[in-house]
């Protein structure tokens, strides 16, 4: 299968020339280990019981070798993580160490490498990176705050989107279709609920529970619902409902397997603003994880039709799950650009702007995202509203859609398609 060119191959290239030690971090089959061993010349793979027990045996043996080393799902023998620290501590020189990982440590991705181990993650492949066709309009540009023409035109349809949120964003998942791929993505699910939480230590008593926690989390994708409107949706036909302390290991598991991937509320560091909502906004790493536990097909999505557990939300799945595949795309050409991502929603619920892109000058560009081919003026209330609100420190503002032409409304805002929008 021909390589994927990831837009985190160029970040790896500039900060391997400085940096001695460099982490990857992200959900399995994502592409870590064939992104970083193609910057490698020695390989452990710790996922590998026979290499697992040589290290187990001689861990100062990963370092010994010649360099840049990748020791492949570290987190399999904890003790790595501080070999290398030291390692760095002793000088080690730039591009010495890659290390890889599918679990976060601590649930929070922080541990005593900071500093000196710094990581960055790897998501699922972006519409850019799948499509391989021209991305006229960048974000990076657009963060700079000099309000750029828009232009472009795309042949990418809604269709063409539909199939883009069910094929999936895993690499290794790249040109399976029909059945093939619905065994792949059950088999992905499977292993979480039979095999990862084991391996992290949690017993899982209720494997029944447990997937049909992360079925209402699927159906409540792109939304800021309640925790306990979610354990409520994954109560059982038995009208069984998980308990809080089944439900909160779930969510904590989920996470640290980078498995969950919410975006979380917007923080202005001015107070042009005030009574906004703190609920961060729920998404799965890969929005065909999420299509697939609510058994979508490309006629009921496009059809409408009720799929999964009851879950309050604005508009259809489809347009959530679309919503999904655009915020996975921004999250990482906002990281190539050095940016955050979060989102606005008042406490009232009546203002809401799917993404924030915040730059390092602290000010943001706005991006709602819609289902729509055609923008009116009702689609930017939003947008307006926050350009009111904040001014100067709005640097653009972007409706993401499924049209075909990229243009710029006569009030400013960006109209572009998906599939024009790129790093």
């Amino acid at each position: 299968m021909p390589y994927h060119h990831r837009i985190l191959d160029d970040e790896l290239d500039q900060l391997l020339e400085s940096l001695p030690a460099l982490s990857i971090e992200g959900a399995k089959g994502v592409g870590k280990t064939e992104s970083a061993s193609r910057r490698a010349a020695t390989v452990y793979r710790l996922d590998d019981p026979s290499r697992l027990k040589l290290a187990e045996a001689d861990p100062k043996r990963l370092l010994a070798d010649e360099k840049p080393t990748l020791i492949d799902e570290w987190q399999r023998l904890p003790e790595t993580w501080d070999l290398v620290r030291r390692a760095v501590d002793e000088g080690a020189e730039a591009e010495s160490f890659l290390l890889t990982g599918s679990v976060s440590p601590d649930g929070g991705g922080r541990h005593s490498g900071a500093g000196r181990i710094p990581t960055i993650r790897l998501r699922p492949l972006t519409l850019a990176e799948r499509l391989d066709r021209p991305t006229p309009v960048s974000l990076s540009e657009l963060l700079e705050g000099k309000r750029p023409a828009i232009d472009g035109e795309t042949s990418i349809a809604l269709e063409d989107y539909v199939d883009e949120i069910l094929a999936s964003g895993f690499p290794g998942l790249r040109g399976l279709t029909g059945r093939a791929l619905r065994l792949q993505l059950d088999s992905y699910t499977d292993r979480i609920v039979d095999r990862d939480f084991a391996e992290l230590g949690h017993q899982v008593r209720n494997p029944a529970g447990l997937r049909r926690w992360m079925t209402a989390y699927a159906a409540a994708t792109s939304t800021t619902t309640s925790f306990e409107k979610l354990r409520g949706a994954a109560t059982g036909d038995d009208g069984e409902q998980l308990s809080k302390d089944a439900a909160h290991p779930y969510r904590t598991i989920l996470e640290r397997l980078w498995i969950l991937d919410p975006v979380p509320a917007w923080q202005p560091t001015r107070r042009h603003l005030s009574r906004l909502s703190a609920a961060s906004k729920y998404h799965l790493a890969d929005p065909a994880l999420a299509a697939r536990l609510l058994g979508a097909t490309r006629e009921a999505l496009l059809e409408d039709q009720e799929l999964g557990p009851p879950v309050p939300r604005d508009g259809t799945l489809l347009g959530a799950l679309f919503e999904s595949l655009v915020t996975l795309c921004v999250r990482v050409y906002a990281q190539n650009a050095e940016a955050t991502v979060g989102h606005l929603r008042t406490f009232s619920g009546d203002r809401e702007i799917d993404l924030l892109i915040e730059g390092q000058t602290k000010r943001v560009v706005a991006i709602e995202v819609k289902l729509k081919r055609t923008i009116k003026d009702d689609d930017v209330r939003n947008l307006r509203w926050l350009q009111e609100r904040i001014g100067s420190e709005l640097l653009d503002a972007i409706v993401v859609n499924t049209g075909e032409a990229a243009y710029r409304r006569p009030d400013g805002i960006g109209v572009v398609p998906a599939a024009l929008l790129g790093p």
